[in-house]
């Protein structure tokens, strides 16, 4: 079942690279306590995701915080390397949070799953975005197959 508005984010685990090398970040280290924007896309690299999505938080961010929210992170179905190399290549620094869903687990856990396998994707996320305050969902907005709009980092903001 999908996650709703009023729900606890589920408990988990993402990828991230550090200085060091690949580690692990927790939702309890995300979410308590703080107001985090999460959204996701289904593939690092793909056209809407790098042309679109990650852009727009990546220049919003500065206005994003400005509302109170301590973390931006994207998530996708890809591992820590591909996610940092995708965070490298546009070049969002310490703007967005790069967070690895390596095999779907958690996208799994929200209910969010994109079955992708007609692109040679195989089992992805949706694309969303969500506002989590202290680890509860007080917005969620999951984007139509082949849409873009209510997920953006404008539409976000608005709702800040």
């Amino acid at each position: 079942m999908t996650i709703q508005v009023g729900d606890r984010m589920p408990e988990g685990s993402f990828g991230i690279m550090t200085s060091d090398g690949p580690a692990a970040i927790t939702t309890q280290e995300l979410f308590s306590g703080k107001k985090v924007v999460l959204f996701a896309v289904p593939g690092a690299f793909t056209p809407t995701c790098s042309v679109k999505h990650l852009p727009g938080f990546k220049e919003q961010a500065e206005a994003i915080r400005a509302k109170g929210v301590d973390t931006v992170g994207c998530m996708s179905v890809n591992d820590v390397f591909v996610m940092d190399a995708w965070g490298r290549d546009q070049g969002v620094g310490d703007t967005v949070m790069m967070l690895a869903d390596g095999n779907g687990e958690y996208t799994k856990a929200m209910g969010v799953e994109l079955d992708a396998s007609g692109f040679g994707m195989g089992a992805r996320c949706q694309r969303f975005a969500v506002i989590i305050d202290d680890g509860v969902v007080s917005s969620l907005d999951i984007e139509g197959p082949g849409q873009f709009g209510v997920s953006s980092a404008d539409a976000i903001l608005e709702k800040l």
